[in-house]
């Protein structure tokens, strides 16, 4: 398999991505091919840092330009048709790569590869997914940001994406999927979730109902389905409280000896619990329902949460996991017809 990495994007870079690179390249032992994308000169600097010779598996293809985490999509795609994530992308779409991973910008990269690699067939809207430790694991929240606003047949889509995701990549037998609402009863919500609810109901098999923001933390789904303006506050929210709570639980500690004596007894409880909720451990998500593999990472990802991305698009090629949404949403006849829901 080959694997084109943006060794411009994200906060940490070149650094962490081409450290991420050389990690997966020696943890799968040259199992797949890692294409840097980016300014050759800077790249090689990096990969001398760590390599006296540039590894056999790991190529370089130069690109002039970068997506600041600032540019606006349109000027991502119009103005800088020669930086790492459009030359990314359509490595991937001219068949050169077979997945692309990229910390970048996040709107840059869902409307590059939504223009350049298109969309599968079946689907309506692409979705971005993220991962949420809860009580006894993590949960898909879904849609986090794509898509701000959404009619029923998205929010349908996207369970139906997550659950196949979820399914072939944690092989987790019948996800659970849940409909972010605020309250449990089938007659809550505004008129998007009530009519969304009502198409789950009769298309999903392993549809739990409702789901409260209380209960996010719960584990009480599998995949959480909701608009992507929802998704993204939610999202943003859970992660200033976890940044807060860290900050201040080390001040707490370091006020006195007894506090320190105490967080040395329990120090493998906490290292636990910490990495349940480092998004370090699950690296990336895709743009589920893009003709094509696009990871997205976070912006601050580090080499490790590189490597774990690149494990993610590994998998999604060996799993076959858009192939298997488009027979779900097209051969299958899982979904209504869109026109007959477009109104739902």
């Amino acid at each position: 398999m080959r694997i084109a990495l943006d060794a411009m994007g994200g906060d940490l870079a070149p650094r962490a991505p081409v450290e991420g690179a050389l990690l997966y390249d020696k943890e799968t032992r040259g199992r797949d091919e890692v294409v840097l994308i980016g300014n050759r000169e800077v790249i090689e600097r990096e990969i001398s840092r760590h390599h006296f010779s540039k590894p056999n598996n790991i190529r370089v293809v130069h690109a002039s330009q970068v997506v600041s985490m600032h540019d606006q999509p349109t000027v991502a795609i119009r103005q800088k048709k020669d930086s790492s994530l459009i030359r990314g992308l359509q490595l991937h779409r001219d068949g050169e790569v077979d997945a692309f991973v990229s910390a970048g910008n996040t709107g840059a990269q869902m409307a590059a590869s939504l223009l350049i690699l298109g969309r599968i067939q079946g689907v309506h809207r692409p979705a971005l997914g993220a991962f949420i430790p809860c009580e006894g694991g993590v949960v898909l929240l879904i849609d986090v940001g794509a898509n701000a606003d959404c009619k029923p047949l998205n929010l349908l889509q996207f369970g139906v994406m997550g659950s196949i995701f979820i399914h072939l990549i944690y092989n987790l037998q019948a996800p659970r999927i849940g409909l972010l609402n605020i309250g449990e009863e089938p007659t809550k919500g505004n008129e998007l979730t009530l009519a969304a609810h009502g198409l789950m109901v009769k298309q999903l098999s392993h549809f739990v109902g409702n789901v409260e923001g209380g209960d996010l933390l719960r584990g009480k789904a599998d995949v959480i389905v909701t608009d992507g303006f929802t998704g993204n506050v939610v999202l943003k929210l859970l992660e200033s409280i976890l940044e807060v709570f860290g900050k201040s639980f080390k001040r707490s500690v370091g006020k006195n000896l007894f506090s320190l004596t105490g967080l040395f007894l329990v120090r493998h409880a906490f290292r636990d619990i910490k990495r349940d909720f480092d998004y370090q451990e699950y690296g990336g998500v895709p743009l589920l329902g893009i003709d094509g593999i696009s990871i997205k990472c976070h912006g601050r990802s580090s080499p490790k949460a590189i490597k774990n991305a690149l494990k993610v698009a590994h998998n999604m090629w060996e799993k076959q996991v858009n192939q298997k949404i488009h027979d779900e949403l097209t051969l299958k006849g899982a979904l209504w017809e869109e026109k007959q829901l477009s109104q739902a």
